[in-house]
C-alpha cells in the first residue's frame, strides 16, 4: 500500500482520466459504448495500487461527475450501471465456484445492468429515440442486440482479466519499479 498522499494523487489522476474519457463521448461519434468501457479499465490501476475501497470511491466520484458533465447521458449511465464497477469487482465474481456459477452470476449482473440502464434512459430521461431506432429491425431486434451485447461482455471480461494480469506482471514490475 502507498502513502495516503500517493493514494489521493492516483485517485485524482484516475478520476480526471475517466472524466476526460467520458466527456469525449460527446465529441467522438459512436463512442458512447467504447469510452465508458475504457474509463472503467483505468480503475484497475487504482484497485491494484490503492485497494478495493479507494477504487470504489473513485468509481463513485466519476459516476457523480459524469451525471453532470458528460453530454451523452447514455454513456454516463452505462459507466454507472456496469463499466465503472465491473473492472474493480471482476476478480471477486471470477472467484465464485464452480466456474459455471461464476459465469451465470456475471451474465445476470451484466444483463440486469444493461436492462436497468436502458429503462432509466427511456423512462427517467425520456429518450424514446432508442426505442424508435429498433422499429426497422422487427420485434426481435432488442433480443438480437442483447445477444450481441453478451458476446461483447465475454470479450470485455477477458480484456479486464488480461489487462489486470498485464498490469501485475509487466507494468508494475517493469515500469512502476523503475519510477519508485
Amino acid at each position: 500500500m502507498q502513502k495516503k498522499s500517493a493514494q489521493v494523487a492516483l485517485g485524482g489522476i484516475a478520476t480526471g482520466m475517466c472524466i476526460a474519457l467520458m466527456f469525449a463521448t460527446g465529441m467522438i461519434p459512436f463512442s458512447y459504448y467504447a469510452l465508458p468501457a475504457l474509463a472503467g479499465l483505468v480503475l484497475i490501476a487504482v484497485r491494484e495500487e490503492n485497494g478495493l475501497s479507494t477504487a470504489l470511491i473513485v468509481f463513485a466520484a466519476v459516476s457523480l461527475l459524469s451525471v453532470f458533465v458528460v453530454p451523452i447521458k447514455e454513456a454516463a449511465l452505462l459507466f454507472i450501471a456496469f463499466f465503472g464497477y465491473y473492472p474493480i469487482l471482476q476478480e471477486s465474481f471470477a472467484k465464485i465456484r464452480p466456474g459455471a456459477l461464476s459465469w451465470v452470476v456475471r451474465f445476470i449482473i451484466f444483463n440486469a445492468a444493461v436492462a436497468a440502464a436502458y429503462w432509466v434512459i427511456v423512462h427517467v430521461f425520456g429518450i424514446t429515440e432508442i426505442l424508435e431506432e429498433f422499429g426497422n429491425f422487427g420485434k426481435y431486434s432488442v433480443l438480437v442486440l442483447l445477444a450481441f451485447a453478451n458476446v461483447f461482455f465475454v470479450i470485455y471480461d477477458g480484456a479486464v482479466r488480461n489487462i489486470t494480469l498485464a498490469y501485475r506482471n509487466w507494468f508494475r514490475p517493469k515500469i512502476l519499479k523503475k519510477a519508485r
